[in-house]
């Protein structure tokens, strides 16, 4: 018997045992899917992640309020800062001799009711106040109408930049929002412009279900309440992050009037965080689906061996005959164990499909765009199955390879 031979008879008891085989393989399946799945929908959602900031660009850096922990440091109670106010960021914008371009933006509510004739939205629409540069450094793009003008910056006039979720609400499906007439908390504004959907991971948020005004007239929408004031730097040359962010500290320590040896009060932060955070999440949820296919899989491996067990038994008299016609026990080994890694096999298409399909629907839930195709991880799901198969299939092909050929035609 040779190796092809070898192959052929596998299929062929695979084939004769055929329930038995859907079962083991089912087993060996869900491991493979919880392992694929998991990692699929990890990789959606670092490839959704990597677009934004490569749409925002590795060339930025935010400056924002302190979080006052009011905690304590070193047995001292630790100074809480007050938060960033428009004098202090405008001051920032008109200082700031860095090559680079400057956004400014605040968050005024996330509970805003829109209405445009007599359609309304939900209760739940973001209404933020930025300048002329946001869209461009949040990667944010027109669809229709245009940015603010510096006039209506400056004067903080009545006119809005809507996301699709906001124009899915409150129009009709062939109505023009641009130059229409909305109105919120309690003003009208004209709509200027319609932000291209962006998408947002859990839905229901961000740019697509959010109004724009200018600064000036956001902080006249927030009067009665403290608002806080976040700003965005993006720099010409990528290289020089280090020294912009320098000079931003300073200028802004100046502004602040922060004393010589106190900490800041305020963060500053570059946008890459935002990608090592992210990777150290994703790595968790790696090394989680890995644990749990791991866990699956070993069960896996344990059923198949102990089928295999079985099969070992109920064919002892067919070992006894192929020995008796010139089977080596190497050959004898190699029918055993191929035949457990088709059925691992088997279960490991089935596992890679469910795996990708799951991932990508998991991933689809969260609100991320696009088809995943993780190849690496089919691979490695596939090289599983083999390694499983060749685990549970060696104990008991080694134990048939070994069975005497006079013993094996008497067994009944």
């Amino acid at each position: 018997m040779d190796l092809q031979e070898n192959i052929r008879e596998g299929l062929r008891s695979v084939n004769a045992n055929l329930l038995r085989t859907i079962l083991t393989a089912l087993i060996v399946s869900i491991g493979i899917t919880s392992l694929v799945g998991i990692l699929t929908a990890v990789d959606g959602i670092e490839a959704s992640v990597k677009d934004s900031l490569s749409e925002l660009g590795v060339n930025t850096f935010d400056i924002y309020s302190k979080r006052n922990r009011e905690g304590r440091s070193e047995g001292r109670l630790e100074k809480s800062a007050p938060p960033l106010k428009l004098k202090e960021v405008i001051r920032f914008i008109d200082n700031y001799k860095y090559p680079a371009s400057v956004s400014v933006s605040t968050y005024v509510t996330s509970v805003a009711e829109l209405k445009h004739g007599s359609k309304k939205s939900n209760p739940n629409v973001g209404v933020l106040g930025a300048n002329d540069e946001y869209v461009a450094l949040e990667g944010l793009n027109i669809e229709k109408g245009r940015n603010f003008s510096s006039i209506e910056i400056q004067y903080g006039s009545n006119v809005a930049i809507i996301g699709q979720d906001v124009v899915s609400a409150v129009y009709e499906e062939n109505q023009e929002p641009v130059n229409s007439e909305i109105s919120f908390l309690g003003s009208k504004y004209r709509v200027i412009g319609v932000l291209e959907e962006k998408g947002q991971i859990g839905g229901g948020g961000g740019p697509d279900n959010s109004v724009i005004v200018p600064l000036i007239n956001a902080s006249r929408l927030g009067a009665d309440r403290d608002l806080r004031y976040s700003i965005t730097v993006g720099i010409n040359n990528p290289n020089e992050m280090e020294l912009a962010m320098g000079e931003a500290t300073g200028l802004m320590r100046k502004i602040r009037q922060d004393q010589l040896g106190d900490p800041n009060s305020f963060e500053i932060d570059k946008s890459e965080s935002l990608a090592d955070t992210m990777g150290e999440i994703t790595g968790i949820l790696r090394l989680a689906g890995f644990v749990i296919g791991f866990i699956t899989l070993l069960g896996a491996c344990i059923a198949l061996m102990n089928i295999m067990m079985v099969s070992v038994t109920e064919r002892t008299r067919e070992v006894g005959v192929r020995k008796a016609l010139g089977a080596t026990p190497l050959r004898i080994r190699q029918q055993f164990i191929i035949e457990a890694i088709v059925v691992c096999l088997l279960g490991g298409v089935g596992g890679v499909i469910l795996g990708v399909g799951i991932g990508n629907l998991f991933a689809m839930i969260l609100g991320i765009d696009g088809f995943v195709m993780p190849w690496l991880w089919t691979g490695v799901g596939l090289g599983v199955c083999i390694v499983v198969g060749l685990i549970s299939g060696y104990y008991p092909a080694n134990k048939a390879s070994r069975l005497d050929p006079i013993e094996s035609l008497r067994f009944e």
